[in-house]
């Protein structure tokens, strides 16, 4: 099982960052308790996502990224997508 999550998205500059962000990880770990470990409510307490992130702004070589990370599962040996 991966222990990150790389992804490319375009977040448009009205929006903060660290909004995005909070808002994807905070859906996504829902959605995640709701779906492997069976809670319907209560998720005060559970921790799904590291306090931290990494984001990195991209030009040129948006293709080279995608690429990066659509490999990604072959370049960690576990030959999962991520």
């Amino acid at each position: 099982m991966s222990d990150h999550v790389h992804m490319c998205i375009a977040i448009p500059p009205k929006h903060a960052v660290v909004s995005v962000i909070g808002f994807l990880k905070g859906k996504s770990a829902i959605a995640v308790a709701r779906q492997l470990c069976g809670k319907d409510r209560n998720f005060t307490g559970t921790h799904l996502w590291a306090r931290g992130y990494a984001v990195s702004t991209i030009g040129f070589e948006l293709e080279q990224i995608r690429r990066y990370i659509r490999d990604q599962g072959e370049a960690d040996g576990s030959g999962e997508q991520h």
